[in-house]
């Protein structure tokens, strides 16, 4: 008789720990041809507040990090990423991609880190100003963090897409919750693994898997996130987390129909989409 694989249950990735989901759900992940390659984790209601409330904890200290630590740190992930580049690439194979395919994606993941780590110490020369004003003052405008952000990572894409979302999100000093490919998750935890390994704090970036139908309305209404990041969805699916958006006043950033291969979808102004400007007046003479 041959022998039956067993298949690895990918769990959550939640303040730095791998918890599994708290309902105890979880759906197959078929390959191409049937066969089961891995469980994954029907995140919950409750899994999302759990990872609310570590991505609020640690969203202060990662704001006060030194931009050239965050920079440094994120260089990290890229690192780590790069020394499991094989087994990113077997994961993308499983889930359809060529090996042509599945290699570009995991080598253009790794660079779009970097593109963002170097940016670290940089974007805040670009989109700050000295503001000229008719009276006895200084005015500065300074770029600060929005704070906790949700992510709901596109869904075409298991790593580039999660990788092109987080980056210039952390890189900015904001904590975030991902909800990652329904259809292609097997990276994203993988992905979590990474993260784990590297020097990011715990509850910086927490990784959910699970179906996006019932997750999309929690992070568009809980009331301690931020921002909310969307990558994909129709004309209904936007109105709606605009309608549950509106009620905490959380800013919307919409990313549908975005070629994430393209060099143009890496650029700094995805880092300002989740900052806030903050002016300050100063006085000036007696």
């Amino acid at each position: 008789m041959s022998r039956l694989s067993v298949a690895k249950t990918y769990k959550i990735y939640i303040g730095g720990k791998f918890p599994r989901t708290e309902s105890g759900r979880y759906f197959p992940l078929h390959d191409g041809q049937g066969h089961v390659i891995a469980n994954i984790c029907r995140g919950s209601r409750k899994d999302f507040r759990n990872a609310v409330v570590a991505a609020r904890k640690a969203q202060p200290g990662w704001a006060g990090a030194s931009a050239y630590l965050r920079g440094q740190i994120i260089y990290r992930i890229a690192e780590m990423l790069e020394g499991r580049r094989e087994q990113f690439i077997a994961e993308l194979k499983q889930q359809g991609l060529t090996a042509s395919a599945a290699e570009k994606e995991v080598d253009a993941a790794i660079d779009r880190l970097i593109y963002y780590a170097g940016w670290a110490d940089k974007y805040q020369q670009v989109f700050s100003a000295v503001n000229p004003v008719s009276s006895s003052h200084f005015n500065f405008s300074v770029l600060e963090p929005t704070g906790v952000v949700g992510v709901l990572a596109p869904d075409d894409t298991s790593l580039l897409g999660l990788v092109s979302n987080v980056a210039p999100c952390i890189v900015g000093g904001n904590t975030c919750v991902v909800l990652a490919s329904e259809s292609k998750p097997l990276c994203a935890v993988s992905f979590a693994e990474v993260l784990h390994s590297s020097d990011v704090p715990a509850g910086v970036v927490n990784i959910l898997t699970g179906y996006r139908e019932e997750l999309t309305g929690q992070f568009a209404s809980h009331m301690d996130v931020n921002a909310i990041v969307y990558c994909d969805g129709s004309k209904k699916v936007a109105t709606a987390i605009q309608t549950a958006a509106a009620d905490n006043i959380k800013r919307v950033v919409s990313r549908v129909n975005t070629d994430w291969a393209k060099d143009k979808a890496q650029d700094p102004y995805l880092i300002k989409q989740t900052q806030e400007v903050k002016t300050t007046w100063h006085p000036i003479g007696s």
